[in-house]
């Protein structure tokens, strides 16, 4: 499955305009921006998918672009999807990305704690 490098370059960007430490990773398909070893952002096919607050998920489905993430056949509750159309715009974008931003300190890692 390819993914929009331009849409990477773009995420990247905000992350190192912000100051916000990140590390790129392949997965899924696509790409997944970790921050403080969590998965923040990412890109799956042309979509932004951004891991935002559980009380803000309802909301962020009626916003332009925004839909549940499905590719495995069932949704994940936290995880949106975004079409080109809802991130076109600069201050859209930013939003999107500050949700998420924003809700990393309270996400769960998924990082396997290695056995002592």
């Amino acid at each position: 499955m390819a993914y929009d490098i331009a849409l990477g370059d773009r995420i990247s960007d905000w992350f190192t305009r912000k100051k916000v430490p990140f590390e790129v990773k392949k997965m899924m398909g696509g790409l997944c921006f970790m921050v403080d070893d969590k998965m923040c952002v990412g890109v799956m096919n042309n979509e932004l998918m951004a891991r935002i607050a559980p009380e803000e998920y309802e909301a962020a489905l009626q916003k332009p672009g925004g839909h549940p993430m499905d590719f495995t056949g069932r949704v994940l509750k936290g995880f949106v999807l975004v079409k080109p159309n809802g991130i076109d715009h600069e201050k859209d974008f930013d939003g999107w990305m500050q949700m998420a931003v924003d809700f990393n300190p309270h996400a769960k890692s998924s990082r396997k704690k290695k056995k002592a």
